[in-house]
């Protein structure tokens, strides 16, 4: 692997020059994290096909949108766009991993740049996949036959929330990489997203389960944030007037900002205490 050229350290000459060279390390490692596409194109290749895949097995297969009168894709599509902000989190956590363990963040660290700037590189190259991931995404659900109905504003929040969602679970797993240290702890750790993931309304309403799960089913992030974009994009959202369906816009941003206020500092804090 191939060290980023860094850039020297910044000098004392007050706060504008010191973002300057903290803009500067961290898009120094963003094109360092986005070189890794070019030399590992099936590893990208599997993180955009493999949402690509559920979601035709969902359609045509298994049968998604249960309990939502009218075309089910309608219900299934956002919720998928939803679900796939929680996935590929694999290859972060694996990427931050080896770098611990091929001593390449200690080398980093040890070098005359801002210390963040890795973690910023790391998730700005992860939050631009994540717009190529929701752009083929979109593109497949137009395939099959989903349509947003309330105009372009209207889905542009609806992919503001989305990335909001994807920025949190990030940290999520920037932290946990962190944790577990290894490449091969990353699976099972992984392995957590999965009940995140289906124990929501992605695939089916809470209506049509049972009382006690279609309450925890509400309450899930990623059903808020599944919710807020049907309604942001006009589909029909399977609500159970409840309050937290009412508000799933107000959940789809206080979830996820919870989350990063929670995991954030918790991971720039274990990032700083690596090799003391």
């Amino acid at each position: 692997m191939s060290a980023a050229t860094t850039t020297a350290a910044p000098g004392p000459d007050g706060a504008t020059s010191r973002l300057g060279w903290a803009l500067a390390d961290s898009w120094t490692m963003t094109r360092r994290e986005l070189a890794h596409w070019a030399r590992q194109p099936v590893e990208v290749l599997v993180n955009l096909v493999f949402p690509v895949m559920l979601l035709l097995m969902f359609t045509y297969l298994v049968g998604g949108g249960r309990g939502v009168p009218g075309d089910p894709t309608e219900y299934l599509v956002p919720g998928m766009l939803a679900l796939t902000m929680a996935f590929g989190l694999e290859a972060t956590m694996l990427a931050v991993t080896q770098d611990l363990g091929k001593g390449v963040i200690d080398r980093f660290r040890s070098m005359p740049m801002v210390p963040g700037a890795v973690l910023v590189g790391r998730s700005a190259a992860d939050m631009l996949q994540s717009v190529v991931s929701l752009a083929v995404m979109t593109g497949v659900g137009y395939a099959v036959g989903w349509r947003w109905h309330n105009g372009a504003a209207a889905a542009l929040g609806a992919v503001g929330l989305l990335l909001l969602l994807r920025f949190a679970m990030l940290w999520v797993g920037i932290q946990l990489a962190m944790v577990a240290g290894k490449p091969e702890m990353v699976t099972a750790v992984q392995i957590l997203v999965w009940p995140v993931g289906f124990l929501s309304n992605v695939f089916a309403t809470p209506a049509s389960m049972p009382g006690w799960l279609g309450a925890v089913v509400e309450w899930n992030p990623m059903s808020a944030t599944a919710t807020a974009v049907r309604e942001l994009f006009g589909n029909p959202g399977g609500a159970t007037g409840s309050w937290a369906a009412e508000h799933a816009e107000l959940l789809a941003v206080l979830w996820p900002v919870a989350i990063i206020a929670v995991f954030f500092p918790l991971a720039v804090r274990k990032f700083a205490r690596l090799s003391r």
